[in-house]
């Protein structure tokens, strides 16, 4: 076990088995050695902790960690109480980073004490690991990360923050009772306290995989978090808040929109993009991926054959 960890990264698995080894490679292979890997088996059944336990055996600065199913909240909050480092890295247990990952980012928050998160540009990744074309480039639709964050979740997906250890003391853990948005719900909380800025790294720095048991989701539910998550930010910034949540619901709607039609629900998508039309319609002419959402749904057909098409038949969506 390394004495004092520069980060932890905390991993979270349920079900993995198929991609945990090349998870742990990915950390193992980080230029920056001085971290530890905190692997937490969130009660799966498909022997993931048979693959994990090598890497633990071979590398004390693996730890792996076993505990009834609670979710993904329930794993990297349990994660995050035996963390021994500074900063944090999150990572899914089926995403890959970079080899310069931990690196870059434990660097700007050597360098700059002010920025409390940093997260990189990331890449879809096919459910065998072959890249695709389908990129986050992480810019926020506003310069005030709280303004921006209740638009868009620019961060992207949950492996690619990194941030300090001290945040969660600061404003709590992750939200176990939101069943997603649970993330978003976190970052919101650290800009409302206006003390930390969030440092996008332009480079493409870890890849998020497409797997068809993590497109299993429901559209009903994730409204629901995500109003949910809203609802709890303008209580706690309101007049900083309230002007801004028409757009917001109106990124909302084409969001679910965009799943929507990732799911084969064209009459669905369409009835989303009506409600943020309603909601907001200036998002369509001041963010092009806005348009590019309400075209695709107008093509429904068409847009999701191509899309079908760059991950061979998965369907995408942003984690």
């Amino acid at each position: 076990m390394i004495a004092s960890p520069q980060v932890s990264v905390i991993v979270p698995a349920y079900n993995v088995r198929s991609y945990i080894e090349q998870v742990l490679v990915s950390v193992r292979s980080q230029s920056l050695q001085g971290f530890e890997v905190i692997v937490v088996d969130d009660g799966s059944t498909d022997g993931t902790a048979e693959v994990v336990k090598p890497f633990c055996d071979r590398d004390s600065r693996f730890v792996l960690l076993q505990k009834p199913n609670g979710g993904l909240s329930s794993a990297r909050n349990y994660g995050i109480r035996h963390a021994r480092a500074p900063y944090i890295a999150l990572l899914d247990g089926d995403d890959v980073y970079k080899p310069e990952k931990l690196a870059t980012h434990v660097d700007v928050l050597d360098r700059t004490p002010d920025v409390g998160v940093v997260y990189s540009a990331s890449r879809a990744i096919r459910e065998d690991g072959r890249p695709t074309f389908l990129s986050l480039s992480g810019k926020p639709v506003m310069s005030d990360p709280l303004l921006a964050l209740l638009c868009k979740n620019f961060i992207g997906h949950g492996s690619n923050g990194v941030f300090r250890r001290c945040l969660v003391d600061e404003v709590g853990e992750f939200d176990e009772g939101l069943r997603s948005s649970e993330d978003i719900d976190f970052w919101l909380r650290i800009a409302a306290t206006g003390r930390w800025r969030f440092q996008r790294v332009p480079q493409v720095l870890c890849c998020y995989r497409v797997r068809r048991a993590g497109l299993s989701f429901n559209v009903a539910q994730m409204q629901r978090s995500h109003e949910q998550v809203l609802e709890a930010a303008a209580r706690r910034s309101p007049e900083v808040v309230a002007p801004v949540l028409p757009t917001a619901y109106a990124y909302m709607y084409r969001y679910l929109a965009r799943l929507s039609l990732t799911s084969g629900d064209a009459e669905q998508a369409r009835n989303f993009m009506d409600r943020a039309w309603s909601a907001d319609r200036s998002i369509f002419y001041r963010d092009p991926r806005s348009l590019l959402t309400l075209v695709s749904v107008s093509l429904a057909p068409l847009s999701k054959q191509v899309i079908g098409r760059s991950l061979d038949s998965v369907e995408y969506t942003q984690k």
